[in-house]
């Protein structure tokens, strides 16, 4: 994990992400973790490689990991790669 990236900022992105986005949560489930059915998600921790989360499935948690396009540099970039993956898994299901 890069210093960009300590536990605290991710726990602060994570719990944002979870409080504040559940919805885009799922999303990045769905269409970057290819679990189609997932119904909820929750972000359990974010690094500049990557993200890991639990989703539920049929009422078994399902662990994802889902690896970015690029090294994130920061926590700015973490928000704007998060962002355009919202935008990405929103056309995919269109």
């Amino acid at each position: 994990m890069s210093n960009q990236f300590s536990p605290e900022i991710s726990s602060r992105i994570c719990k944002h992400m979870n409080e504040d986005h559940a919805d885009a949560v799922v999303m990045y489930a769905q269409a970057f973790g290819d679990i189609k059915n997932a119904k909820t998600a929750q972000m359990l921790s974010i690094d500049a490689d990557g993200m890991n989360l639990t989703a539920q499935v049929n009422g078994e948690a399902v662990p994802v990991r889902i690896q970015f396009d690029h090294v994130l540099t920061d926590a700015e970039d973490a928000h704007q790669t998060l962002i355009g993956m919202v935008k990405q898994a929103r056309a995919k299901t269109k």
